[in-house]
């Protein structure tokens, strides 16, 4: 019955997500995927507020290739996923910086998609031609996500996982880049960060192994 339920539930998140994403990665941009060509079997609901192009938070550059997922985290405490889209989006006003992320994860789990999985995002230093970044938001100064927050990270990233074929060890932390203390809780909290990679894995177990059930 368990399994059943598991595979009822991945089976409509995957339609309805494929329903909101009509647009998804073919808006605004000449390289990306066609709706066809994504598995959205096992992935969460994503909201796509794709960025404009420009050059300092959607350049509009191919990545080379998915190798990796960078989690980070915001370091602005009670900041919503919108207004941390919209930062990036203002970015090609204010010309302040080059900074962006593939998805933002939100307080209440919301999830939000500014750059398409086939450009780079200006993340993850010289690991942003090769990989997907995922900014997460966070209410306090510990930098410790809501189970809300949490419980999107992992399905997201396990999606992505099971997407372009990744293992937990492809997944990483900014601070595995440049030890940058980001993010903050999975830096600090060594257990934390075993924790949530392993929560991932078998989160995409559980999606192949539902998607399996469902072909047969």
């Amino acid at each position: 019955m368990l399994a059943a339920a598991v595979l009822l539930l991945l089976s409509f998140a995957a339609e309805k997500r494929k329903g909101r994403a009509l647009q998804a990665e073919t808006v605004d941009s000449g390289i990306a995927e066609a709706e066809g060509d994504i598995d959205w079997f096992g992935a969460p609901e994503i909201d796509v507020e794709l960025l404009t192009v420009n050059p300092y938070s959607r350049p509009g550059i191919a990545l080379k290739a998915v190798k990796g997922i960078v989690v980070h985290y915001t370091a602005n405490p009670g900041s919503s996923a919108m207004a941390n889209r919209n930062y990036f989006e203002n970015l090609k006003e204010s010309q302040d910086r080059k900074v962006s992320s593939h998805f933002v994860v939100g307080l209440d789990g919301e999830i939000i998609q500014c750059i398409p999985t086939k450009e780079i995002a200006y993340a993850s230093n010289d690991r942003n031609t090769d990989t997907l970044s995922i900014e997460c938001c966070h209410p306090d100064e510990t930098g410790e996500f809501t189970e809300d927050t949490y419980d999107s990270l992992v399905q997201l990233t396990a999606w992505l996982c099971k997407r372009f074929s990744l293992d937990r060890d492809d997944v990483i932390r900014h601070f595995d880049v440049t030890g940058k203390n980001c993010p903050r809780y999975f830096v600090e909290h060594e257990d934390a960060w075993e924790q949530f990679k392993e929560d991932v894995q078998t989160r995409k177990k559980e999606i192949i192994s539902a998607e399996n059930g469902k072909k047969s």
